[in-house]
């Protein structure tokens, strides 16, 4: 398995944290990955074989060769049926929103094809991705793309980007109330357009933050144990962290850390 992660042109940069790529032969045993949110939106090109999506009921479907997705809620389970080939634009929390016109929460928890995001647009720019002769001239023709939609840089906000920038800096670990007093903004308006602007609000931004705070310490092997994790990452005790970790996760930080951590750390916050 071959990832790779691309720092975005300046210019992209206040929108995109990263492009990322992904390649492997495959194997007769594919595995299911579990993705869990991360706060962040992507825009992702199959131009290998396609993926399979499982629901909750154990249903699925054939995700699209090309599409957004918007934020996860809860975890999504995928799995490939072939050989991999992928590119992908990882957004910034608040980062998609200059790019597109239609609301943020049709997207939420979907892989909504690029066509219906873009229109005639889209399908051309899926067209020039595959025709593509390696990852480096298809990220080149996305950013180019992106940059052609880029009307207004200063499209975003300056409450919702200052809202997510404190949110990041504390790892999650303010509350609603003290990131609306920190910005000095009504706690209201603040939640109305975050919510807009991110498709969650301030508050489930944070536990996500916080929650991929802790992954990344699993991943890292810096903690004792569950305990210290816990505290270190700004929960209140160990319960409250392993309730709020099977909620995002579907299962406990210890099997999540023995038998999920590589592969979820690639479809995670990379930097």
């Amino acid at each position: 398995m071959d990832y790779q992660v691309y720092t975005p042109s300046p210019e992209l940069q206040p929108f995109i944290k990263c492009f990322w790529t992904l390649e492997d032969e495959g194997n007769k045993e594919t595995v299911r990955q579990r993705v869990v949110p991360d706060g962040c939106m992507e825009m992702i090109f199959h131009y290998g074989d396609n993926y399979k999506q499982y629901f909750e009921d154990g249903n699925f479907i054939i995700q699209p060769k090309c599409f957004v997705f918007g934020q996860i809620t809860n975890y999504l389970e995928i799995e490939p049926v072939g050989t991999t080939g992928i590119v992908a634009a990882r957004f910034n929390p608040e980062g998609l929103i200059p790019f597109i016109s239609i609301p943020i929460n049709e997207l939420e928890n979907k892989a909504v094809e690029i066509s219906y995001v873009f229109g005639e647009k889209g399908i051309q720019l899926e067209k020039e991705v595959f025709a593509a002769i390696d990852n480096s001239e298809r990220i080149k023709i996305i950013e180019t793309f992106l940059l052609s939609l880029l009307t207004d840089p200063n499209i975003i906000h300056t409450i919702t980007k200052s809202c997510v920038e404190a949110i990041l800096q504390s790892q999650g670990q303010l509350s609603v109330i003290e990131l609306a007093d920190k910005i000095n903004v009504n706690r209201r308006n603040l939640e109305r357009k975050f919510n807009t602007a991110i498709g969650m609000s301030p508050k489930q931004l944070s536990r996500v933050v916080r929650l991929q705070a802790a992954i990344k310490m699993m991943e890292q092997d810096g903690f004792t144990n569950l305990t210290s994790l816990a505290y270190e990452s700004g929960y209140y005790d160990q319960a409250h962290f392993i309730k709020d970790f099977k909620e995002f996760t579907g299962i406990s930080p210890r099997q999540f850390f023995t038998g999920n951590l590589k592969l979820a750390a690639l479809f995670a916050a990379s930097e």
